[in-house]
């Protein structure tokens, strides 16, 4: 074996897949994890540790993967994650944990994520339960969204003896989990369903369908329902769009109301009857993660999709996994364009987006170079859908109905870096309602250290 080079994974055949929503990779099998944890370094100072958000102690779980003890692995990654099967499959281990592998230097870093996966898969098969030894500390904490950042400040708050309950807008937990991020990519039943259960079976209880800011507030949680702190993680559901003429045209939709139709609402079964409507020509705009998925799901539904980014392959923000999947299923990328007007037909609905094509100047604020537009290079891109995938920002619902949560001029929610502490008492949030739309790994780091800011300002107040 070339311990320069990663095991290669299964996967499932690009023409067969871009017709099903059935999982894409295929996973490692016993002899393939062994083989591909057992070139890891066992380093003394292990980087891999310090690129990940929750500090999972990557070496010692793969050296029990090494040894075939897959149920102390799990063990070692349930100290520091309630969701390892969800981030063994959408992490951006490449930027993170991977991304500062001691192997990566002269050749292939260890499949880290995949090897995560494993160890999560192989837990769940095998029926191993969390287990919950504290004692419980007689204080309680709301949490407001059963998201990756709340459920994992529930599960560590739970795990430190206190009684937790997380408000959930929707009729299913796992917030973006479940409606944003495409079965062929998260398997629902499986995967999402069995983290959130493993949570609950820690001691937390989810209460579905309860909308806090409309049912309950806030301060009624915190003064009448007998709450000694709430912790927001409410995500960043509110879909941006560009402002364009023709954007109100039927056949425009956000990504969010896309993807949640499909994959929550299950549309994409033929025994359930949600309505969606991918055309036979989408166009999705924007370039990160979200496109892909949105672009990736259009052509499952049968429709013949482009995606339209103003910048070039380069600047698309979408990992590169993702992009090489769209790419091989058939998804066309219509790069260095940018879409100006959608021309509608006589009966109001999409049949075509009015485009532009750019050309890259000078690096902008983000390091990137910004796209300059070619004067006369205009042209008509035929189309019956329109998704837009521009990013999301925080819902200012919470803000709007709770004395003294201040955000700032995002609408994001105005939260100490460190403890999750917002500017109204006994208040704590953390993830994309703080740092606006980002990954599910780093709403998860926030989600854990929010738990241990709650707990040091309630253990202040049990002296």
């Amino acid at each position: 074996m070339d311990m320069m080079k990663r095991v290669p994974i299964r996967e499932q055949a690009p023409e067969e897949r871009a017709h099903n929503f059935e999982e894409v990779c295929l996973g490692y099998t016993e002899e393939e994890a062994r083989a591909e944890a057992s070139r890891c370094l066992n380093c003394k100072n292990p980087r891999c540790v310090a690129g990940c958000p929750v500090s999972i102690d990557i070496p010692g779980f793969l050296q029990q993967v090494i040894a075939g003890q897959e149920a102390k692995a799990a063990g070692i990654i349930a100290e520091s994650s309630a969701l390892p099967a969800v981030c063994g499959r959408v992490c951006p281990q490449e930027t993170q944990c991977e991304g500062v592998c001691i192997r990566g230097i002269k050749g292939e870093p260890v499949a880290i994520g995949k090897l995560e996966r494993y160890v999560a898969d192989w837990a769940r098969e095998h029926k191993l339960e969390p287990q919950n030894t504290s004692e419980k500390n007689g204080q309680r904490v709301a949490v407001i969204g059963a998201g990756p950042a709340g459920l994992t400040c529930a599960g560590e708050l739970a795990k430190l003896g206190y009684e937790v309950k997380i408000f959930e807008a929707l009729h299913e937990p796992g917030g973006v989990l479940v409606y944003g991020i495409p079965e062929f990519r998260l398997p629902k039943d499986t995967v999402v369903a069995h983290e959130v259960e493993n949570v609950k079976k820690l001691g937390v209880e989810i209460e579905t369908n309860t909308i806090v800011g409309k049912s309950v507030s806030v301060d009624d949680l915190l003064d009448h329902e007998g709450y000694d702190a709430v912790f927001i993680g409410s995500g960043a559901g509110l879909p941006m769009f560009m402002h364009i003429p023709g954007e109100t045209a039927s056949g425009v939709f956000s990504a969010n109301e896309f993807l949640t139709r499909n994959n929550l609402m299950k549309a994409f079964r033929e025994d359930y009857d949600t309505p969606i409507f991918a055309g036979k020509r989408a166009i999705v705009v924007g370039g990160g993660n979200v496109a892909m998925d949105a672009a990736r799901t259009a052509l499952r539904l049968g429709a013949e999709t482009h995606i339209v980014y103003r910048r070039s392959e380069a600047e698309l923000p979408a990992r590169v996994e993702e992009v090489h999947h769209a790419k091989e299923e058939g998804v066309i990328f219509d790069l260095l364009t940018n879409p100006v007007e959608i021309l509608e037909d006589e009966n109001g609905w999409v049949r075509a987006v009015r485009v532009i094509h750019m050309e890259l100047g000078e690096p902008d604020a983000s390091g990137r170079r910004r796209p300059v537009e070619i004067p006369g290079s205009e042209e008509e891109i035929p189309a019956d859908t329109v998704i837009m995938a521009l990013g999301t920002s925080p819902n200012p619902l919470l803000a709007s109905t709770t004395k003294g949560l201040d955000t700032n001029r995002r609408g994001c929610l105005i939260a100490d870096e460190k403890s999750g502490q917002t500017t109204r008492e006994g208040v704590f949030a953390g993830g994309d309602a703080v740092i606006g739309a980002a990954t599910v790994i780093l709403a998860m780091g926030a989600g854990k250290q929010a738990a241990r800011g709650i707990d040091e300002y309630l253990k202040a107040k049990r002296v």
